[in-house]
C-alpha cells in the first residue's frame, strides 16, 4: 500500500499542473468577455464622430447584450448535449469573428449587426468557462479558484476603462475591438492544447428549436423594456406595454414547450432544486446591485467628490479589492471545511449594508468614507458571487451543469439589466426633479449625466445645484437597491446546507442522489486532463 501511495504521488502534482494551465486558459477567456464592453465604452464617443450616427448610440450596447442574453441558455444546453471543448472552442471562434467585423465597420448599422455576432459568441464563454470547471473541479475543490475569478472581474473593472482610453488615443478605436484578437488565439490554442474532456457521445435528441425561439423572444422583449423604458420610449407608452405583453407571452409558451420537449433547452426539473432556485433569486439581486453601483458610483464620485474621469476605474478599487480578497477567503474556507450556508447570509447583510451606507452620501461625504462604504459593499458581492455558482452547480446532476451553469449566469444577466433600468430610471427622475426645482432643468435637457468639460462650463449656482441634485439621485438609486437586496437576504436564509461534492473513496461509489461522481476527483481529471 505503501509503494502504491509512493507511486501514484508524482502523477498527483503534474494533473494538479495541467489543472492550473487549464483554469488559466479559461481565466483569459472570461477576461476577454468581460474587457469587450468595458473597452467599447470608452471608445464610443471617439466612434461617434467617426461613423456618425448618433441617434444609434444605444444600439452599439444593446444589440450586444440581447445577443449574448439570448444565447447563453442555448450554449449551455448545447455544451451538455454535444461536448463542451467544441461548443466553447465555437463561441471563442464565433466571438473572434464578430471582434474582427466590428473593427472593419464603415458606418453605424454595420457595426451594430456585427456587435450582434460578437455578442452571440460572448453567450458561450462566461457559461464554457463555468460548465468546464464544473466538469474538471468538484464543488469541494472549487472555493480555491474563487479569488481568480473575483481577480479577474475586478481587473476588468479598473484596467478596461483604462486600456479603453489608451488604445483609443494612441492606435485608434478600431483597435478597441481587434485587441481582442491576441488574448483570443492565447486562449484558443492553450484550450485546444490541454483541454481534455472525456468524449462523449454525440446525442440523437432533437433540439429544443421551439423552446429556445421561445426563450429568445422572452429574454430579448426583456431587454428591450428595460433598456428603453424611461429612455426612449415613457415607461407607460404602447411600444413598452406591447414588448411587456410579447414578453410575458413568449415566456409562459416555453414553460409550456419545457414540460414536452424531449431534450428541453431549459429542463424545468433542475428548479425543483430548493438550492438551486434560491441561487437564481440571489444572483438576480446581486447582479441588479453590481451593475447598479459600477454605474453610478464612478459619477457620483466625478460630479461630488471632483474626481478625474480618466481614472474612473480607480474609483471603484475599494470595492473590487474587498470583493476580490472576501471571495478568495471565503473559497479557501468552503474548500476545507466544505460549509458555506453562511456566506450566502453574510454576504446578502453586507450588500445590504453596504448599499444603505453609500444612499447616506452627500455633496459633504469624503473619499474616503465612500472608500468605506464601498467596501462593505464588496465584502458582500466577495461572499455571494462565486458562492451562487458552486452552489448552483452542486444542486444538480452532471449532466445538467450546462444548463445550471448558463441559467445561473442568465438571472445574474437580467438581473443587471433590471438594476441599470430601475435605479437609472430614479436616478434621472430625481436628478431632472431637483435641478427643475433649484431653476437649472436646463441642464439635464439631454440626459441627467453631465461630463467633465460641461460641468466646469456651469456657472458656480448651476454646478452646486447639479452636485446636490446628483447626490439626491444617488441617495434614492442605492436607498432602493438596498430595498430590493433584503430579498436576497431573504432567500440566503432558507439555502440548505448540502454536502459538497468532493473526494470519494472509489468503494463508496455515487451517492444515492446519483450526482456524485463514482471516482476521486484525482482519478477523474486523469481522465479528463
Amino acid at each position: 500500500m505503501t509503494e502504491l501511495k509512493k507511486a501514484a504521488a508524482p502523477s498527483a502534482e503534474p494533473q494538479a499542473r495541467s489543472v492550473r494551465v487549464v483554469v488559466l486558459a479559461l481565466m483569459i477567456t472570461m477576461l476577454l468577455a468581460m474587457l469587450d464592453n468595458l473597452i467599447v465604452g470608452t471608445a464610443m464617443p471617439t466612434i461617434v464622430g467617426d461613423l456618425g450616427g448618433m441617434e444609434h448610440l444605444s444600439w452599439v450596447v444593446t444589440a450586444y447584450t440581447l445577443a449574448t442574453a439570448a444565447s447563453t441558455p442555448i450554449w449551455g444546453k448545447l455544451g451538455d448535449l454535444y461536448g463542451r471543448k467544441g461548443i466553447f472552442l465555437t463561441s471563442i471562434v464565433i466571438f473572434l469573428v464578430g471582434s474582427v467585423l466590428s473593427g472593419m465597420a464603415q458606418d453605424m448599422s454595420q457595426l451594430i449587426g456585427f456587435r450582434a455576432v460578437q455578442g452571440l459568441g460572448a453567450g458561450g464563454l462566461m457559461v464554457g468557462v463555468m460548465a468546464i470547471l464544473g466538469d474538471l473541479v468538484p464543488p469541494r475543490e472549487r472555493g480555491k479558484y474563487q479569488g481568480m475569478m473575483a481577480g479577474v472581474m475586478a481587473i476588468a473593472m479598473i484596467g478596461g476603462p483604462l486600456v479603453g482610453g489608451v488604445i483609443t488615443d494612441h492606435l485608434g478605436w478600431r483597435w478597441s475591438f481587434y485587441i481582442n484578437l491576441p488574448l483570443g488565439a492565447i486562449a484558443l490554442a492553450m484550450v485546444t492544447a490541454v483541454l481534455h474532456l472525456p468524449r462523449k457521445e454525440r446525442s440523437t435528441a432533437k433540439v429544443d428549436y421551439l423552446g429556445a425561439a421561445l426563450l429568445t423572444v422572452g429574454i430579448t422583449a426583456i431587454v428591450l423594456v428595460t433598456t428603453w423604458g424611461g429612455t426612449e420610449y415613457a415607461w407607460g407608452s404602447a411600444v413598452i406595454m406591447e414588448l411587456i405583453a410579447l414578453g410575458v407571452a413568449a415566456l409562459v409558451g416555453f414553460l409550456f414547450v419545457e414540460t414536452k420537449a424531449a431534450e428541453p433547452i431549459m429542463p424545468l426539473h433542475i428548479f425543483r432544486s430548493r438550492n438551486f432556485s434560491l441561487m437564481s433569486v440571489i444572483g438576480f439581486m446581486a447582479g441588479f446591485v453590481m451593475f447598479g453601483a459600477v454605474l453610478f458610483l464612478p459619477l457620483y464620485q466625478q460630479t461630488v467628490q471632483g474626481a478625474n474621469a480618466t481614472n474612473s476605474g480607480l474609483l471603484l478599487l475599494p470595492m473590487l479589492l474587498s470583493m476580490m480578497i472576501v471571495s478568495l477567503v471565503a473559497g479557501r474556507i468552503t474548500t476545507s471545511t466544505g460549509k458555506y450556508k453562511v456566506f450566502p447570509i453574510v454576504g446578502s447583510v453586507l450588500m445590504v449594508t453596504g448599499l444603505f451606507l453609500l444612499s447616506t452620501m452627500d455633496t459633504g461625504t469624503t473619499r474616503f468614507t465612500s472608500g468605506i462604504y464601498m467596501a462593505v459593499l464588496g465584502a458582500g458581492m466577495g461572499f455571494l458571487m462565486q458562492i451562487t455558482m458552486l452552489v448552483a452547480q452542486n444542486s444538480v446532476e452532471l449532466k445538467d451543469m450546462g444548463v445550471a451553469s448558463s441559467a445561473t449566469t442568465l438571472f445574474r444577466t437580467l438581473g443587471s439589466s433590471f438594476g441599470v433600468a430601475i435605479m437609472g430610471a430614479l436616478f434621472t427622475g430625481r436628478v431632472q426633479d431637483e435641478m427643475a426645482a433649484r431653476g437649472g432643468g436646463g441642464a439635464t435637457e439631454r440626459s441627467a449625466q453631465l461630463d467633465d468639460a460641461s460641468l466646469r462650463q456651469l456657472p458656480d449656482a448651476m454646478r452646486d445645484a447639479y452636485e446636490y441634485a446628483v447626490a439626491s439621485g444617488t441617495h434614492i438609486a442605492f436607498l432602493v437597491g438596498g430595498s430590493v437586496a433584503v430579498v436576497a437576504l431573504l432567500a440566503a436564509l432558507f439555502v440548505k446546507e448540502v454536502p459538497l461534492r468532493g473526494t470519494v473513496k472509489p468503494e463508496a461509489g455515487p451517492d444515492s442522489g446519483g450526482t456524485a461522481p463514482a471516482v476521486t476527483p484525482a482519478a477523474k481529471k486523469s481522465q479528463t486532463v
